[in-house]
């Protein structure tokens, strides 16, 4: 299957030598199957293409076939899987080159492919859970008269993040990161009519484009430092370079992925975000985007392990993120920027994960795994009770809605059980890893991230029960003119194959060794130290904060009335309400003095401009023009006395002249 004539491309991938670093991982040239890794991106790309240029032509049968290429590229995924499969371990990285991109004097850039385990890993999670939320979406946008549209951008965002997962440079993968931005923007906007609507696709891209920077800068700096941006060269040199070097570059990096990720603090955009059609949500804010910036930093493992201190930062931030997110979505009564808050929070413990070390790389890719199967699950859950209800989001309107939309409620039940970590479910495994990780860390960081880890299960416990209670359970609170249905099979099939990924893919990926060993390769083999405590006290505590979290939820909304408007609450709620005064910070120190700024531009333009410049020269040339216009009256005898006037200046001049 792997035929080595075709020659060695040797790519030399965390090359990177340093204590207890990982050995060098080697891309080959593929063959085969994976030759053809291209129609990964062509065959969503070209869904695109065909949707968008072929207008209200393809409108009959344009979303079948965006779903059909979407599933297409998922079939191309398993395939160069099973050709990987067929490979050792040292072997699974296979290189599809594209073209020679710039080349200017001695720089010299080329785009081109990276399969392996860490890119398939992300492909199979991109094409499986966006396939699935294409089916999905022939229901949920039915009716909508501009659903070919939607289903073009949906498209065009599986291809852009493919190129994010699949480049084997960080300026292919750039290519794929400013894709990914731009159809984001475009179905967060979907529903641009609505200015509230439109202000959110805004303020996600603004906020992602200043994330943006840091991305730009540390590829400045790689360039400056290794006159490439490709990972083989950029890891395999990162030994040589300098620790502020490095350092900055891991700064950098966490800048972008937090704009990307929705971490602190550029996490703003996350919650308005919801906006969109809920099958984006899912899509967006559960499996794909959200991930780019976790990938972004286990892409970098090789500069990450040499800049302990960049390290720390992202675990740091990985941290506030965490419980950032898990206060906010004890405050929401939005059912869908209650699941964004917690999304924002499973994605602080991958980041966190990511910044404890080796092992933490491997622990928090699977737990990005998990998450992308029970939150999607849970979005389009959420997207079924808002087709039962009218396309409402307040859940103090819901109640005892597991009578009406069981099926609903059945897989929403998985997600619910997956995300508060239920033994054996597929969170349980992959988050309570994560924290048996942080407690394994050195000194005062073992009680920091530790204590933290620990806690926000405790928290998403809580929240994720209130919003499962205040749903599903309780009196009905909806008004008459709602008519609670079970949404059609096209939406609901999805939904019970996510939540069987949820209840079992954990049990599947873990106990077996296949996420190990699938992902050894990539990382290194790495095993967590031993924990500050015993493993068991640990998975005791996690277990109880559930019970608790849960228990507190259940008896606050789940046995009491829910009173159909929030109520009066303490300033903490307050300010969770209100995502902790983030946006009104963020007008107070850049939206405000911008505008200011402008304003004062404009201010400035019209009394220096318009009327010191424009306004001085207009006025001189209006009199000018009045004075010439009173000489041309048409009197034969006034243009005479015009020129007898003119020939007396002229001798008057000869002759002062002489």
């Amino acid at each position: 299957m792997h035929d080595l004539s075709h020659g060695l491309a040797t790519l030399s991938l965390a090359a990177a030598e340093h204590e207890g670093g990982a050995s060098a991982v080697h891309a080959t040239q593929a063959d085969g199957l994976a030759a053809f890794g291209w129609l990964l991106v062509a065959l969503p790309l070209v869904g695109a293409a065909v949707l968008l240029l072929g207008g209200r032509a393809t409108d009959r049968w344009g979303p079948a076939l965006a779903t059909a290429l979407s599933w297409g590229s998922f079939v191309v995924g398993v395939l160069v899987i099973v050709q990987l499969t067929g490979l050792g371990p040292e072997e699974r990285a296979l290189s599809v080159p594209l073209w020679d991109w710039v080349s200017v004097g001695e720089l010299s850039l080329s785009a081109g492919l990276l399969l392996d385990p860490l890119s398939l890993a992300f492909v199979m999670l991109i094409t499986f859970v966006g396939s699935l939320i294409h089916v999905y979406s022939l229901g949920y946008m039915a009716e909508d008269p501009d659903r070919r549209r939607f289903f073009a951008y949906l498209n065009l965002f599986v291809a852009a993040m493919l190129i994010l997962v699949l480049a084997d440079s960080y300026l292919l993968l750039f290519v794929g990161w400013e894709g990914v931005g731009l159809a984001s923007y475009l179905l967060i906007g979907f529903w641009n009519w609505n200015p509230d609507y439109a202000a959110a696709a805004n303020k996600a891209f603004v906020v992602n484009r200043v994330g943006d920077v840091g991305l730009i800068t540390a590829m400045a700096i790689m360039l400056a430092t290794f006159g490439a941006l490709d990972f083989a060269t950029v890891h395999g040199s990162a030994g040589g370079a300098s620790d502020l070097t490095l350092t900055l570059i891991g700064l950098a990096l966490l800048l972008g992925a937090c704009g990307k990720s929705a971490q602190f603090p550029l996490q703003s955009w996350l919650g308005d975000a919801m906006a969109g059609p809920t099958p984006v949500s899912a899509l967006i804010h559960a499996a794909t985007m959200v991930t780019a910036g976790v990938y972004l930093i286990a892409r970098s493992q090789a500069i990450y392990d040499l800049t302990p201190d960049a390290r720390l930062v992202v675990a740091i931030v990985g941290a506030i993120t965490l419980l950032y997110g898990a206060f906010v979505g004890c405050a929401k009564d939005d059912i869908k920027k209650a699941l964004a808050a917690s999304t924002m929070s499973q994605i602080g413990y991958m980041m966190l994960a990511v910044g404890l070390g080796p092992v933490g790389y491997l622990y928090a890719i699977f737990h990005l795994v998990t998450h992308g199967f029970f939150k999607a699950n849970m979005f389009l859950g959420a997207g079924s009770v808002m087709h039962a209800m009218g396309n409402r989001v307040d859940m103090r309107r819901f109640g005892a809605l597991r009578k009406d939309i069981k099926i609903t409620f059945v897989t929403f039940l998985a997600g619910w059980l997956a995300i508060i970590g239920f033994p054996f479910t597929a969170g349980w495994y992959s988050k309570d890893y994560i924290i048996e990780t942080a407690f394994a860390e050195p000194g005062w960081r073992a009680w920091v991230f530790g204590g933290v880890a620990l806690l926000g299960a405790g928290i998403t416990a809580f929240y994720m029960s209130r919003l499962f209670f205040m749903t599903f359970f309780g009196r009905a609170r909806w008004h008459d003119d709602a008519h609670p249905h079970e949404s059609p099979l096209v939406m609901t099939v999805p939904m019970m194959v996510l939540a069987l990924g949820s209840l079992v893919l954990g049990l599947v990926l873990y106990p077996t060794g296949i996420i190990t060993a699938w992902l050894e390769p990539v990382f290194g083999h790495a095993e967590h130290g031993e924990p500050l405590i015993p493993v068991l006290a640990i998975q005791v505590l996690a277990f109880v904060l559930m019970l608790v979290g849960a228990g507190l939820a259940w008896m606050m909304y789940g046995r009491r009335e829910v009173p159909q408007t929030a109520p009066e609450a303490g300033p903490l709620t307050r300010a969770a309400r209100r995502d902790f005064y983030q946006d009104d910070l963020n007008d107070a120190l850049f939206t405000g003095p911008t505008m200011t700024l402008a304003r004062t531009s404009v201010e400035a333009d019209s009394v220096l401009v318009e009327g010191t410049v424009t306004g001085g020269t207009t006025g001189g040339l209006n009199s000018l023009s009045r004075v010439l216009r009173r000489a041309q009256n048409g009197f034969v005898r006034s243009y005479a006395l015009t020129m007898l006037l003119g020939v007396v200046v002229i001798l008057g001049a000869v002759w002062v002249m002489q």
